[in-house]
């Protein structure tokens, strides 16, 4: 069973900036990705649907033979990560915004987080909040429009560049020196928010820390592969063409043909 391949989801390309981090970290292991592209972005829509797809989608990678899973989303892993653990007997890793490295890394007290609609109002951002942030001062900011930006492979235009400096900017006027970037679509735009922030903004996403989870939940499951690794395959439950076109840019790696995903 060692050697059956990990599954990833999230509502769209996201997971890729994930899938990436696994990949670099645990080359061996063959790879399945899901891109739910037929319901993007999940942010704005409410978590009975999203628990719905999750467990379609959980339903659907392990008939493919997936050994785990990665819920390569904020907002699916808030909604939906509990029910899949009850569910399904596989390890079972989710997403969070990075709240307690932000905290430990701020040198102001004051952090941002970028993020969708569904992560910020979601119990499970609030309890992360309790947990960590402590004395310092956490902002948030919705961000409507970025995740369709992404999708669309737009991630170095003018009009995104101004649509992230509106979103930036009341946290930088609030004191914030360090980000959090709150969605798994997001850490495809630090090359951008790079380009537009001060120097001196720290940037922090979830995407390396959930590979090594990943890692230590199979090691102590013993299901580490040895390899060699098949390549990746990726579904989408939307436009695969445009999956297709996209995924030179954001998964870097060779990119086999992208199947459509009837669920």
């Amino acid at each position: 069973m060692s050697e059956q391949p990990i599954g990833v989801f999230d509502s769209g390309v996201g997971g890729l900036s994930v899938l990436r981090e696994i990949h670099q970290l645990l080359p061996q292991e063959s790879l399945l990705y899901v891109a739910d592209s037929g319901f993007v972005p999940y942010g704005e829509k409410p978590p009975e649907l999203i628990v719905e797809r999750s467990c379609r989608i959980a339903e659907f990678l392990l008939e493919q033979g997936a050994k785990s899973l990665v819920v390569a989303c904020n907002t699916a892993t808030a909604a939906a990560v509990g029910e899949l653990r009850l569910r399904y007997a596989v390890p079972i890793i989710g997403m969070e915004p990075a709240v307690k490295p932000a905290t430990l890394a701020t040198r102001s007290g004051v952090v941002g987080v970028l993020a969708t609609t569904g992560t910020l109002r979601s119990a499970r951002f609030a309890a992360l909040l309790d947990r960590f942030a402590g004395s310092v001062r956490v902002i948030t900011q919705p961000c409507p429009g970025l995740v369709e930006c992404i999708e669309r492979g737009e991630l170095d235009s003018e009009p995104l560049a101004r649509l992230l400096a509106d979103y930036t900017q009341p946290l930088l006027e609030a004191g914030c020196d360090t980000l959090i970037l709150g969605c798994t679509h997001y850490p495809f735009l630090k090359p951008l928010l790079q380009r537009i922030l001060p120097a001196d903004i720290q940037l922090v996403d979830t995407g390396a820390a959930v590979a090594r989870q990943l890692q230590n939940k199979l090691r102590e499951f013993a299901l580490l592969a040895q390899g060699p690794a098949q390549p990746a395959r990726f579904w989408s439950s939307g436009d695969a063409a445009l999956l297709q076109r996209v995924l030179p840019s954001l998964w870097k790696e060779t990119a086999p043909l992208v199947q459509e995903l009837s669920l």
